[in-house]
Formats: structure tokens, C-alpha cells, sequence
């Protein structure tokens, strides 16, 4: 267990987050609850060595912005009885425990409502149901190393000690909690995702064996408010001191630094086979479309059986569940052009995907 990542995580939070009482409880058991995590997971590890013998199952990572329709993506692909997605539940606890009663569900459900209870409205912007798929960013944080913080807390020593900080060790592990998982409930391929993994693709290359790529795309003067109005009711459940302009400053900053990292991988990748770019509006118009047009570009066939449950998943999962998410670059004190000049290279890059899937 390397130590560095803990220890620069918890100075930060001491020096620079400003928590509040409850965000400071909060974080304490979570920090706590991930050591115990790790501590369990190693000792299923030794007891049982064929978890760690099993091959990892393939994966196909949805990488794309915040708010660009991942999380709908991923509960789709999860109808389909051969996936093998995160719940949020074993996000919270990957690890069963060493002994007595597995309370993992009863504790995710807890948490759940908890967190309705303290910010009703967070619910409309990302929906965190316990018997839903989860981002895998949760398994990096038992690594403490993840983006994860960052998008909680105000912690910028931390942020800017992760991003020249190599990722590896929190990859390679995060492929040591999905065989566990998998030893746990089987299935024949995963479905993960989370907008983090577009500054590692790299690293999940290395780390995650066959993996393919399903990176969506939209409007950046949609997707950046949208993104930055979840950090602020995010960050607001752990301190009273929550700066929007940090927040715009530092994430800003960030989203292009992700998106710039994930086009020079996808330049120096040989196989274009391996990434699939999906359109927001595209997708958000005829879901099921999108969906048969990955499963033909994967080599799996779709059945009528399985149109009809990918069918009714759409259904319940349909868009404004918990009431309206309202934002606007207005709210940031942001402006059309300065969205324009912030992101040129990827923008570029969009209206090129978008040229191409017009003409196709």
C-alpha cells in the first residue's frame, strides 16, 4: 500500500477544503471506509488466489465529458443480461465482508437517502440510486488516487499533486476490485464508465487488457454549466464556503486538460475500431438506435428479445425522474465566446465527429 496519496489527500482537506461538521464526518468514515475496504479485499485476495487468477473480462469504457448523457448510456448497456456493470452499492463496498452478515446493500440504501435528505436536489442532475450503476471512479479511491475529491472538495494542492502523479498503481488495483467483483456475481463483459478516465486512457490500456471505447460528445455550452452547476450543489453537502469561481476557474482548466489528453491517446491508438463516438442529441432522440449501431460495430448481434428489454429500460429511465436541472452559463458568469476560445482544439475536433456523422 503506498501511503503518499492518503496522506497529500488528508493535509489538503485539513488545510484547504473548509469543511463543515457534517462534511467533515462524512469524510472521515469514507476515508475509513476505504482502508477497511482494501484491508477485506487483500484478505480474500490470500484466501481465495483464484480471484486474482481469472481473466478480467472485457470492458467497454464509456469515456465522454460530464453531462454528456453517460450515465443514461451505461444503465442501458446494463439491461443486457450479459453485462457485468457496478452497482452503486458495491461501488460504496466492492469487498464482502470477512465475517457476519453482508450489510452492503442495507448500508448503499442508507447513504441514499441520506443524501436526499441533506440535497433533494442533487437527485436532478445525477441520480444516485443504490440498486443503480455507479462510476468505477470509486474503485480508484480506495487507491486515493482519483479526481474524485476534486469534484467534492475544494482541495487544489491535491488536484495539482494528482495530475504530475501516475495512475498506474490505482488502475492496476481497480483491476484487482473488478475480478473480485466478478468472482462475486459473473457476467461476460463489463460496462464502466466515468468522465476521470479520459485523462488516464492510457493507463486503462495498460491496466484493463481488451477494452473498447464508447466516448459521447455534446455541446460544450450545454455540458460545462450543466458539469459545473452539479459541483457546486455537490460540494455545498460538505462546506458552507463553496466558491463558484473556483469551481468555474479550476474545472474549466481541468475539462480541457482531460479532453486533451484523451485526443492525443485516441491519435496514437492504431486500431480506430476501438473507440465509437457517440452524439448526445443523436443519442437522447433514438437511444435504441445508437445502441443497435454499437452492438453491430462490436460484433454482438441484438435480438428482438433484447430490443424490447434495452426498449424498456429507456423507459425507466427517462430523463427528468427526479424534476428539472436548471442551469446556464450565465449562472458561471461564462460567455458563448469564451467557451469558443477556451476549448478550441476539441472543438475542432467536434464539429469534425459531427461533419462525419451527418455525411454517414
Amino acid at each position: 500500500f503506498w501511503e503518499e496519496p492518503l496522506e497529500r489527500l488528508i493535509q489538503s482537506i485539513n488545510e484547504e477544503a473548509n469543511l463543515h461538521p457534517i462534511g467533515r464526518f462524512i469524510t472521515k468514515q469514507r476515508l475509513v471506509n476505504l482502508l477497511a475496504t482494501r484491508l477485506q479485499a487483500e484478505w480474500w485476495f490470500r484466501k481465495k488466489p483464484e480471484i486474482l487468477d481469472q481473466p478480467l473480462y472485457p470492458v467497454f469504457m464509456i469515456a465522454g465529458l460530464q453531462r454528456t448523457g453517460t450515465t443514461k448510456l451505461q444503465r442501458l448497456l446494463a439491461a443486457d443480461p450479459d453485462t457485468r456493470s457496478l452497482l452503486s452499492w458495491e461501488a460504496l463496498n466492492p469487498s464482502p465482508p470477512v465475517q457476519g452478515k453482508d450489510k452492503r446493500i442495507a448500508f448503499a440504501k442508507t447513504s441514499e437517502k441520506a443524501l436526499k435528505y441533506m440535497a433533494p436536489g442533487f437527485f436532478a442532475i445525477h441520480p444516485v440510486e443504490h440498486q443503480a450503476q455507479e462510476e468505477d471512479i470509486l474503485l480508484l479511491d480506495v487507491s486515493f488516487l482519483s479526481t474524485t475529491p476534486e469534484a467534492t472538495m475544494h482541495v487544489p494542492s491535491y488536484a495539482a499533486w494528482l495530475e504530475e502523479t501516475d495512475q498506474s498503481p490505482a488502475y492496476m488495483y481497480g483491476a484487482k476490485l473488478l475480478k473480485l467483483l466478478q468472482w462475486q456475481r459473473p457476467g461476460k463483459y463489463w460496462v464502466l464508465k466515468s468522465p476521470h478516465h479520459l485523462e488516464f486512457l492510457e493507463v486503462i490500456d495498460k491496466s484493463y487488457g481488451d477494452v473498447n471505447y464508447l466516448w459521447t460528445h455534446r455541446d460544450l455550452k450545454a455540458c460545462i454549466p450543466s458539469f459545473l452547476s452539479m459541483l457546486a450543489h455537490g460540494q455545498a453537502i460538505f462546506s458552507d464556503q463553496v466558491s463558484i469561481d473556483d469551481i468555474k476557474k479550476h474545472w474549466m482548466n481541468k475539462t480541457r486538460y482531460m479532453l486533451d489528453k484523451a485526443m492525443n491517446f485516441r491519435k496514437s491508438v492504431h486500431d480506430p475500431d476501438k473507440f465509437i463516438d457517440i452524439q448526445y442529441d443523436e443519442f437522447i432522440a433514438d437511444p435504441i438506435k445508437i445502441l443497435k449501431d454499437i452492438y453491430l460495430r462490436t460484433g454482438r448481434p441484438m435480438d428482438q428479445k433484447l430490443e424490447d428489454q434495452l426498449t424498456l429500460a429507456d423507459k425507466k429511465n427517462s430523463k427528468g425522474k427526479y424534476g428539472a436541472h436548471k442551469y446556464s452559463l450565465n449562472d458561471f458568469g461564462i460567455s458563448q465566446e469564451t467557451i469558443s476560445s477556451h476549448y478550441i482544439d476539441y472543438l475542432e475536433y467536434f464539429n469534425k465527429l459531427k461533419d462525419r456523422s451527418s455525411h454517414e
